[in-house]
């Protein structure tokens, strides 16, 4: 195992190693755990060496051009969102712990932007919100 693996690094408050990328109207909303390493010294969503983030959105007609993860931003020309469970900690899903998850943060979110359909791009990140959001799936009509 190495340190990438086995280290989980704190983001200090206000410097998010990816910010929170919402606005309204949003179409989906991705929500993964939280950044990993590449993506935190990248500043950036999505950037490690093998993710198929970025190809597979352009690949599946949900963006219309292919994105660098540095571009996260303009993700929301397109009405879709990013966000994490942990918003003050990097690492990988072996070093997150369930406190380091902030599932009524996400819930809050999720009632002020209210997308059509909020993804986790990690199993992870769906079984630790299940909890705090089940109050709020099928409240929108």
């Amino acid at each position: 195992m190495t340190a990438t693996n086995t280290a989980k690094t704190s983001i200090p408050p206000g410097a998010d190693a990816a910010s929170i990328v919402l606005e309204g109207r949003m179409r989906i909303v991705f929500c993964g755990t939280a950044v990993g390493e590449a993506s935190a010294l990248r500043r950036a969503y999505y950037a490690g060496p093998g993710s198929a983030f970025w190809p597979t959105l352009f690949q599946e007609g949900l963006i219309p051009i292919q994105l660098e993860p540095e571009q996260y931003t303009c993700i929301t020309e397109y009405r879709l969102g990013l966000t994490d469970l942990a918003k003050t900690i990097s690492g990988s899903d072996r070093v997150l712990s369930r406190q380091d998850f902030d599932g009524d943060g996400l819930r809050e979110k999720m009632r002020h932007y209210t997308p059509k359909v909020l993804a986790f791009t990690r199993k992870r990140a769906a079984e630790s919100s299940w909890g705090a959001l089940s109050s709020t799936v099928g409240s929108r009509t």
